[in-house]
Parts: C-alpha cells; structure tokens; sequence
C-alpha cells in the first residue's frame, strides 16, 4: 500500500516517467485533462480561502465553532488539492495506456462536504445571532 502511494507521488514529479507510459495521447485531451486540474485546484484555494474568511470574519462566533469550521474548510482546501494531481495523473496515465478513465467519488464528496459545511455555517451564523438581544 505505502509503496503503490509512494510510486503514484513520484509521478506527479517526473514527466520524464509518465512519457515512458505507453504512448502520447491527443494533446486536446492532455489539455482538458489540465484544465480540469486547474479547475479543482481552484476549489481548492477557495476552500482555503473560505476556511481563512470564517477564521478571520466570523468573530461573533465563539472560537471551537469557528475553529471547527475553518479547519474543516482548510483540511477540504488541502485534501482537494492533493486529489487533484492525483486524479490528474491517473487520466494522464489511462489515455497513455488506451485504458478507461478512472472512476472517483471525489467529485460528489466534494460537493457534498461543501454543502454541509456551509450549512454549518449557516447554522451557526442563525444560532449565534439568535442569542443577540
């Protein structure tokens, strides 16, 4: 299991690795796989950026609450960064090899986390300026 890890994350540093990969794909498909690699690295900084915002913004909430919620958001922010060359490398991988493109969840736990989070925070918000007299 570690060795499977450690061999996927010394792909996301060697190009030189993943063009011994079978053969090179069209590059339009290399393109959308980039893209779609920048897309969720963007939700990854906003992730980061949310978890900062309720942090720094949120002050009216007591600090486990806000706490709680900025880490989570922050660890989202980490998480979905991590997954996103991940899963870049993956489809890079698979349309080397003329394989089907990966499977995941991610995309639907993601949404997912993100809704429930900012229902939290929509909660505590409400809750918090309940207790205002």
């Amino acid at each position: 299991m570690i060795r499977r890890v450690l061999e996927a994350v010394r792909l996301w540093f060697s190009p030189a690795r993943m063009r011994a990969e079978g053969s090179t794909p069209d590059y339009r498909f290399s393109l959308a796989n980039e893209r779609t690699f920048l897309a969720w690295v963007r939700t990854a900084l906003a992730l980061v950026a949310g978890g900062i915002a309720v942090d720094q913004f949120l002050t009216d909430l007591s600090w486990g609450v806000r706490t709680t919620i900025a880490l989570v958001l922050l660890l989202g922010g980490a998480l979905c960064a991590l997954r996103s060359v991940n899963h870049w490398v993956r489809c890079e991988r698979a349309m080397r090899r003329g394989e089907d493109l990966p499977a995941t969840r991610f995309p639907a736990l993601l949404a997912v986390g993100t809704a429930v989070a900012a229902l939290v925070v929509i909660a505590a918000v409400v809750l918090n300026g309940a207790d205002l007299p």
